[in-house]
């Protein structure tokens, strides 16, 4: 962390790469999303919850693309005002996806290639991580190899449901949640790759960000699988249809 101390430094080219990072990174939820529309599995009849998490989500990924453009191209004062509501978002972010996690629990709606419980703690830590990883970002936002790096990190942390709607995921039970989960590393990893090509070394942002991701899905784990994890689930489903589903059960698949 002592090159944190350095002098705030800019790169065209870092700031290109960002960019293009947060381009292909926009394309993948927008495929992985409208996939499910076209082949019939969601439709615009969902329940408002599910709308407005959708328009916080697509929001922030609009938002994150936008800001690398501008931190490529400029005005740097409209990436500075737009960075404002960027933090705010993140918040929304953080908010409804505890939302509709804990909807979909207490619905005993959980997709049946994830375990409920599992699913009830992992999710939220992983827009935990997301948050915090925002909130180191626009820290460090005066060094702009460590902001966005960081920033490439955090959104690669909510990236699972996006990658679960273009993965296999009945085939990889039980390990469709990380095989989700893990798809967002392959960013920061293209990140350390490129900065290994071209420097030499690789810059510790990354390292810094793919530890909180990996570490978020460990003690996941570590909770859902254990009696504070079952405490957790019987809590939040008490008195809800979910109740009715065992916590670390994989439901049948339904019907074709």
């Amino acid at each position: 962390m002592a090159t944190i101390a350095q002098a705030p430094t800019r790169s065209a080219e870092g700031e290109a790469f960002y960019f293009r990072t947060a381009l292909v990174m926009a394309a993948f939820v927008v495929v992985g999303f409208s996939t499910q529309w076209l082949m019939g599995r969601s439709s615009f009849l969902a329940r408002p919850l599910v709308h407005v998490h959708g328009v916080i989500l697509m929001g922030w990924i609009a938002i994150f693309t936008t800001q690398s453009w501008l931190a490529a191209h400029g005005p740097v004062g409209l990436h500075r005002r737009l960075g404002r509501l960027a933090a705010i978002w993140a918040v929304m972010v953080i908010f409804v996806g505890f939302a509709i996690i804990v909807d979909g629990i207490q619905r005993g709606k959980t997709p049946f290639f994830f375990q409920p419980q599992h699913f009830l703690i992992a999710n939220p830590m992983s827009v935990v991580c997301f948050g915090v990883l925002v909130a180191a970002a626009l820290r460090l936002r005066r060094y702009s190899d460590w902001h966005m790096r960081l920033q490439i990190c955090a959104t690669a942390a909510i990236m699972g449901p996006a990658f679960g709607r273009l993965i296999p995921m009945p085939l990889l039970i039980p390990y469709a949640w990380y095989a989700a989960f893990g798809c967002g590393l392959l960013f920061p990893l293209a990140g350390v790759l490129r900065d290994w090509r071209r420097n030499g070394q690789v810059h510790p942002a990354w390292w810094w960000g793919m530890a909180a991701i990996i570490a978020t899905a460990a003690l996941s784990s570590l909770i859902a699988f254990s009696s504070l994890g079952d405490a957790i689930y019987a809590w939040v489903t008490a008195g809800h249809p979910g109740a009715a589903r065992p916590g670390l059960v994989f439901a049948p698949p339904p019907p074709m």
